[in-house]
């Protein structure tokens, strides 16, 4: 009987319930497929849970991380950075109907983890699926008698290239911008680490440091005046903002008041911002719609602290990809081929399926003001990031897949954009996970692929193109 280490981890702003609900019903398929499993019953949150499920994974034949929730990779780095064999990742598919929160983002947490496993040498297996599907079922059997899913397979495909001279003078415009980050990358969080050297060095791009509790104490200095005239401002152009309670508007306000000041000062041409916990603990407001106006206003803006992805957004717009969001992968339609991408209401207005009726709302977990609520534009769309190549230390890779975002209602509250995707979806994403690539991308409504291309060629940084 072979013996199964299972980890269910989680988060609590996420739907812990039903991500326990699903946790049970993965123990009791593995149990009734012969299993000996080791861990723990409840589901895995915290560093003390973190240590309790370590001595599970002594002597086990095959180790389980069910990402029952979202979760940053904190356990993954303590639990499995010396494991001696592949991780076998179990992400789950998105339950709730149209327009609820997205309960579990299940998926882009076992996306998180595996970015942190092969960064540090590791390597993973993804299974997606409920434990009641067939498929489910039938992986799982073959993976007790040691034949884990096949990693990502899919082949990178050849694109044209760009004339190289407009290229050039694209990338020689991105040399002495300064991006703008406040905090420190999130904990679990390896795709927000940077190499600032490597930034220097291949784009001439510097970065400007704001301690989160600068920007927090700067957005409470904001005058009442202020905070209600910038109030005002965003209401004018979206309406809905004004059913938002009002203390929690104003907070937003202060927040994009003494963001925008902070990167004209500065003149920066981008900002990543450690945008939880502290501004919704702290400050009791979240900073989406303040990042949302930013980008409005054509400073490109990136939740999380995510510096690459803030440099993919600059380097998209060099070549003339206007404005562009960063996004989760949170849950695949093989049947329609569509990627469903989302992120938590931070895009720009201007990205909306109907800019006139981008709604403004609150924060789908903290339940605070304010964060965007709208569907995101459709036609088609690349997506692109720049991240850490494994295989070369101190370098950099580049990402790129393309698509045709679909008109549909906003799945997840948030900003959602269903993407068919020109390669078949369920293997995009096998590839994104095994290949440790990160749980952000960055979604742009104009196809620059062949000055990409040219412009990754000229830097000496490898194209996987799927």
């Amino acid at each position: 009987m072979p013996r199964v280490a299972l980890i269910p981890t989680a988060r609590p702003t996420f739907a812990t319930d039903q991500a326990q609900v699903r946790a049970d019903a993965a123990r009791e398929l593995l149990a009734g497929l012969g299993a000996e499993i080791a861990g723990p019953h409840e589901l895995v949150m915290t560093p003390e849970d973190v240590e309790t499920a370590a001595p599970a994974l002594e002597g086990a034949d095959l180790v389980i991380n069910v990402c029952a929730s979202f979760s940053d990779a904190t356990p993954a780095q303590r639990l499995y950075t010396d494991l001696d064999r592949p991780l076998l990742l179990w992400a789950f598919r998105e339950p709730g109907e149209t327009g609820d929160r997205l309960w579990l983002n299940s998926l882009c947490g076992a996306n998180l983890f595996a970015h942190a496993v092969v960064r540090g040498g590791g390597s993973v297996r993804l299974l997606h699926g409920d434990p009641d599907e067939p498929g489910v079922r039938e992986a799982l059997a073959r993976a007790l008698t040691g034949e884990l899913p096949e990693p990502g397979t899919l082949e990178t495909v050849p694109g044209e290239r760009a004339d190289p001279g407009p290229v050039r003078a694209s990338l020689e415009r991105l040399r002495g911008r300064r991006i703008g980050l406040v905090g420190e990358a999130p904990p679990g969080f390896t795709p927000s680490e940077y190499d600032a050297e490597l930034l220097r060095e291949l784009f001439g791009v510097a970065v400007e440091t704001l301690p989160v509790d600068s920007a927090i104490d700067a957005a409470t200095r904001v005058e009442p005046a202020v905070r209600s005239a910038e109030r005002a401002s965003a209401v004018a152009a979206q309406p809905s903002l004004a059913q938002v309670d009002r203390e929690q508007a104003e907070l937003a306000a202060a927040v994009t008041t003494s963001l925008r000041t902070w990167t004209e000062d500065n003149g920066l041409a981008a900002a990543a911002i450690r945008c939880w916990p502290e501004f919704p603990t702290r400050l009791g407001a979240c900073p989406c719609s303040a990042l949302s106006r930013l980008a409005d206003e054509g400073t490109p803006t990136a939740c999380e602290r995510d510096v690459y992805g803030a440099v993919t957004m600059l380097l998209l717009e060099s070549l003339g990809a206007g404005p562009t969001y960063l996004v989760d992968t949170v849950d695949v339609d093989s049947d329609r081929n569509v990627l469903r991408l989302w992120h938590c209401g931070a895009a720009a207005t201007a990205l909306a399926a109907d800019p006139a009726n981008a709604t403004q709302s609150v924060h789908c977990n903290r339940k605070l003001g304010v964060a965007g609520d709208f569907p995101l534009r459709t036609g088609p769309v690349i997506l692109a990031r720049l991240t850490e190549d494994p295989g070369r230390p101190g370098a950099l890779r580049l990402l790129i897949s393309a698509g045709e975002s679909l008109p549909a209602e906003n799945r997840f509250q948030g900003n959602t954009a269903e993407v068919r995707v020109d390669r078949p979806a369920a293997d995009l994403v096998q590839s994104l996970v095994t290949g440790g690539f990160p749980h952000h991308t960055v979604l742009a409504w104009t196809d620059v692929r062949p000055a990409l291309r040219t412009a990754a060629d000229l830097l000496g940084i490898p194209v996987t193109e799927w």
